[in-house]
C-alpha cells in the first residue's frame, strides 16, 4: 500500500464507527441506518478513500458486474439510436456504484454461450433489452440471476411476475392516431415494427383502438422491422395497396425516415398529401426535412430505471413494484 493511502480503519475512525460498519456500508448492506451511511460516505469523500474492489469481491462472492443482454443483430444495435439512449441511462445509474457493465449483443446463440456465462457467476444480475418471441433462453434467465427486462416480457415470452420497465406504447400510439384524426385525416395506415416484439404489437394495438373508436378502416397495415430500409419497403407496400392513404403512423423514427423517402420518391408531399408520425423522438426525427412529428419515449430514463430496479434487487431489497411504466409524449413538428 502506498504510504498515506487512506484505509478502512481511517474511514471508521473519521466516521466514529467500527471497521465492520464501514465494510457494510461500502458493500451496500441494507442493515445500516441512513445516518450512519451518511457519516461513512462523508468520511470516504473527505479522505478520498477508494475501496479495494478485488477484496470486496472475494469477501462477498460478488462479481460486481452486470450484464446487458441485447438479442439483436449487431448492425441494428449500432444503427438504432434507441439503444444508445438506453445504454446511456444504464451507465448513468451505475456510475456512482462499483458495478461494471458487460454488453452482450447477439441475435442467435445456438451453443447457449450466454446462458453458460451467466450461470458461471461472472455477473451478479442482468438487464435485457429488445427481446423477441423466439428468445427461449431468456425464459430461464431470471432463474439464474436477478433480471430486469426492458419491455413487457409477458407478451412474447410468456413470463409473468417478472421485473420490468416499459414505456406506454399503447398510449403513445393512441395519442398519435387521435392527432391524425384531429387533423382531418381519415385514410390512416400504419407501419409496424417486427411483430415478434412486444413494442410492435402494443403500438399496433393502440392504433387499432383509436381507428375502431372513430369507425375508421383499420386494415391499412404494413409490417416493417424497425429499420430505415424496412420502413421504406413497408411504405411502398402500403402505397401499392392503398394509393389514397392520407396519413401514416409508423412504429419508430428510423422506419418513418425510410417511409418519408419512399413518399417523396412517389411524388407524395408530406404533410400536404400524407401526414406522418413516428415513435421515439430520436435524432432520426430531427435530422430529416421536414421535421418528424413523433411520440417521445424517454429511453435514457428507461435504462436508468432498469438499472435502479436491478440494484435494489442486488441489495436485497424488494422494489416497490415489479412493473414501471413510463409516460410518452406527442412532439409536434412539420410532418403532422
Amino acid at each position: 500500500m502506498t504510504p498515506g493511502t487512506p484505509t478502512l480503519e481511517m474511514v471508521a475512525a473519521a466516521a466514529g464507527v467500527s471497521r465492520a460498519t464501514v465494510s457494510r456500508v461500502v458493500n451496500g448492506s441494507p442493515k445500516v441506518s441512513p445516518q450512519v451511511v451518511d457519516a461513512v460516505n462523508r468520511a470516504i469523500v473527505a479522505l478520498n478513500y477508494v475501496p479495494n474492489r478485488a477484496a470486496r469481491t472475494l469477501a462477498s462472492r460478488q462479481a460486481m458486474a452486470i450484464a446487458l443482454l441485447v438479442p439483436e443483430d449487431i448492425g441494428r444495435f449500432y444503427a438504432d439510436p434507441y439503444f444508445a439512449s438506453v445504454v446511456k441511462g444504464i451507465t448513468e445509474r451505475l456510475e456512482p456504484t462499483d458495478y461494471v457493465l458487460n454488453l452482450l449483443v447477439s441475435s442467435s446463440d445456438p451453443r447457449h454461450k450466454t446462458r453458460r456465462y451467466l450461470a458461471g457467476g461472472s455477473v451478479d444480475g442482468a438487464l435485457v433489452v429488445s427481446h423477441h418471441a423466439g428468445d427461449r433462453d431468456l425464459i430461464e434467465l431470471s432463474d439464474i440471476v436477478p433480471t430486469v427486462f426492458g419491455g413487457d416480457p409477458t407478451t412474447m415470452l410468456g413470463l409473468r411476475d417478472r421485473f420490468y420497465v416499459d414505456v406506454d406504447n399503447v398510449g403513445g400510439a393512441r395519442a398519435a392516431t387521435r392527432h391524425l384524426i384531429r387533423l382531418g385525416r381519415r385514410r390512416i395506415g400504419t407501419v409496424t415494427g417486427a411483430m415478434d416484439m412486444h413494442a410492435a404489437t402494443h403500438r399496433l394495438a393502440g392504433w387499432r383502438d383509436v381507428m375502431s373508436e372513430a369507425g375508421l378502416d383499420d386494415t391499412a397495415v404494413a409490417h416493417g422491422d424497425f429499420t430505415s430500409y424496412g420502413g421504406a419497403d413497408a411504405m411502398r407496400d402500403l402505397l401499392a395497396r392503398r394509393p389514397d392513404i392520407d396519413a401514416v403512423f409508423v412504429a419508430n423514427d428510423l422506419m418513418a425516415r425510410g417511409a418519408l423517402i419512399t413518399l417523396g420518391a412517389a411524388g407524395r408531399r408530406v404533410p400536404e398529401d400524407v401526414a406522418l408520425i413516428g415513435f421515439d423522438d430520436s435524432f432520426a426525427a430531427t435530422n430529416v426535412s421536414p421535421g418528424l412529428t413523433t411520440v417521445r419515449q424517454a429511453a435514457d430514463t428507461m435504462g436508468w430505471s432498469m438499472a435502479d430496479m436491478l440494484l435494489e434487487l442486488l441489495a436485497g431489497r424488494e422494489p416497490e413494484t415489479r412493473t414501471r411504466i413510463l409516460p410518452t409524449t406527442l412532439v409536434l413538428r412539420e410532418t403532422a
